[in-house]
């Protein structure tokens, strides 16, 4: 149930596709049901590197409301990889921790990791409109590859072998699709799903919540601030978050003894927000936009994968909003899959490698629950037994400032994937005494870069991970790439698998001329990779890592890039 009050300071476009008079049916190799922050990323990184699809969308514009508002560095550093990280930079509001309140007095201050081995913030605040508009104008220099259609509706879905068939609504007709594959990111209440008569498992919580978007102007800084049992919602929470266009939003817990039908109407609601802004000394001009009812699930469907048909975002898992895991999770859901169904589409890969999407997703999803529900536990007590436990720790904090660690919101972080075939399970992750183990994110790291004509730039280890391609990081004291390793490339360069190799180097070699590698100065790349001369880490195009070894021949890297293709198994090295 939600409420537009006023206009939001947005120019929602109305936009409309072609009327479909197709003789028969239509065919593609990828057709992504669903046009929101998962569907556009999947169709921003499948173009990318040169596969079509076609995004069917219900609506006749990106979503307006309050939705998802904030975005992670790592969803941010996958943006930038698809070449669509400017305009969020530029519209969102970077923050880097926040605080807690209980009884009117600081319980917890948190800040996230932001030093100059980062280029980007921890997090921005910005409206999912604008995420959408700003994926869908980067699509449009790929209009040959990509075909929203926009007031499209699935309405059927049957699997026939080695096609899916779609219904698809448009102007009052329907007309058929026959897809290769399909991604489904038709979001919580997914037609996909429910055609394949699959179901959401896991735990749907009763306590309620009222979100206000508000426009007001105020001095108050951006970061994530949230209340317990203020003197203006006694017995509740209150969160708070600045938005782009001097928009608040403001999520509050309604009490049990609360009917949400009539909470959630602007006359009981505006005063409760009204009191809010008294408490904290807000007295300025303030106008409500948008008020909604929020319910807290935890859901997963156990598989991601059924034939040739993929879930994705929402269509996959509802995630609490508690730790802003929704959006964040459904964009990595995306990539994950994006450089996989490129891989398979384009014959670089076999289709097994697709079976990890689904293994490595669901172990994330039931991570980002797992840590989803202990903070709705804290946030909104689903027991009497949970609320005393929240009330004891909260009054020892006042005084105990150790225990303040037990209310921090548990922000969204990158996963570790612990158990797949798309991760190396013969290297040399026990010989490490730190570095980002196998599974892990690349850590980032400031170097020097060299390139090709021998121009020197600055760049963060994160920003080598190319789309659609493998990266190996080759600790050495020169710049040269050893013979059998250069080989292992040229071959998998004609098989279609593009691989970069970089050379990590303490000091600026002086036989390098011509080639492209890295420069680690002071060490500080070695140090937190735990590397010496001859340490390899073998980087997957998502910029997990695959493996990583104390020394690699050519033959070894070649059965550990087998392995990423889903082709073989890997042979110890």
């Amino acid at each position: 149930m939600s409420v537009e009050l006023t206009p939001y300071p947005f120019d929602f476009v109305k936009r409309q596709s072609a009327a479909r008079n197709v003789a028969g049916r239509e065919h593609h190799v990828v057709v992504i049901v669903g046009g929101g922050v998962a569907g556009l990323t999947a169709a921003l990184a499948l173009a990318v590197q040169g596969v079509r699809s076609v995004v069917i969308e219900a609506d006749d514009t990106v979503c307006f409301g309050s939705r998802a508002i904030c975005i992670s560095r790592r969803s941010l550093e996958i943006f930038e990889r698809l070449g669509a990280v400017g305009d969020m930079l530029e519209k969102g509001l970077a923050w880097t921790g926040g605080r807690s309140f209980y009884h009117g007095r600081e319980v917890l201050r948190f800040s996230m990791p932001d030093d100059e081995n980062q280029h980007l913030p921890p997090m921005i605040n910005i409206e999912q409109y604008y995420i959408e508009e700003y994926l869908v104008r980067a699509l449009d220099q790929y209009s040959d590859l990509v075909d929203i259609r926009w007031s499209s509706r699935v309405s059927a879905v049957t699997q026939q072998g080695t096609d899916v068939l779609l219904d698809v609504e448009q102007d009052g007709a329907v007309h058929q699709i026959v897809a290769d594959w399909v991604i489904a990111c038709d979001g919580g209440r997914s037609t996909v799903r429910e055609a394949l008569d699959l179901h959401l498992q896991g735990t749907a919580y009763e306590g309620v919540y009222i979100i206000a978007d508000i426009a007001l102007e105020t001095g108050l800084p951006t970061e994530r601030l949230a209340w317990f049992d203020p003197p203006s919602n006694p017995g509740s929470t209150i969160l708070m978050h600045r938005q782009p266009d001097n928009i608040w939003r403001i999520d509050y817990q309604l009490r049990d003894d609360e009917d949400p039908h009539e909470a959630v109407k602007a006359e009981n609601v505006l005063p409760r927000v009204r009191a809010h802004l008294d408490m904290i000394g807000e007295k300025g001009t303030w106008s409500p936009l948008w008020i909604s009812l929020y319910r807290a699930n935890a859901l997963t469907l156990e598989k991601y994968r059924h034939g040739r048909v993929f879930f994705a975002g929402d269509a996959a898992h509802l995630v609490p909003i508690f730790g802003v895991r929704g959006a964040n999770s459904s964009i990595d859901d995306a990539d994950n899959l994006a450089w996989k169904l490129a891989a398979v589409v384009k014959g670089r890969a076999d289709q097994s490698l697709l079976d990890s999407y689904s293994t490595e997703r669901v172990f994330a999803a039931h991570e980002n629950l797992k840590q989803g529900m202990k903070s709705t536990e804290f946030m909104a007590p689903p027991t009497f037994a949970f609320q005393l436990m929240r009330e004891a720790v909260l009054d020892l904090a006042l005084d105990t400032p150790r225990v303040a660690s037990l209310i921090n919101p548990r922000q969204t972080s990158a996963i570790r994937y612990e158990q797949s075939s798309a991760i190396s399970r013969d290297d040399q992750d026990h010989l490490f005494a730190c570095g980002p183990h196998r599974g892990e994110v690349l850590q980032s790291v400031q170097l020097r870069h060299v390139d090709l004509q021998g121009r020197k730039s600055v760049v963060h280890a994160t920003q080598l991970v190319l789309v659609g391609q493998c990266l190996v990081l080759l600790f050495s004291e020169t710049a040269v790439v050893p013979p059998d390793i250069g080989r292992v490339v040229q071959d998998f360069a004609r098989s279609g698998l593009a691989v970069r190799v970089l050379a990590v180097c303490g000091q600026p070699p002086v036989d390098a001329v011509g080639g492209e590698y890295l420069i680690d100065s002071d060490g500080r790349m070695a140090a937190a990779y735990d590397a010496a001369p001859g340490t390899v880490y073998v980087v997957r195009p998502d910029g997990h890592v695959f493996g990583r070894w104390r020394s690699l021949s050519g033959t070894g890297l070649a059965q550990a890039l087998g392995a990423l293709q889903g082709r073989g198994e890997e042979v110890r090295v």
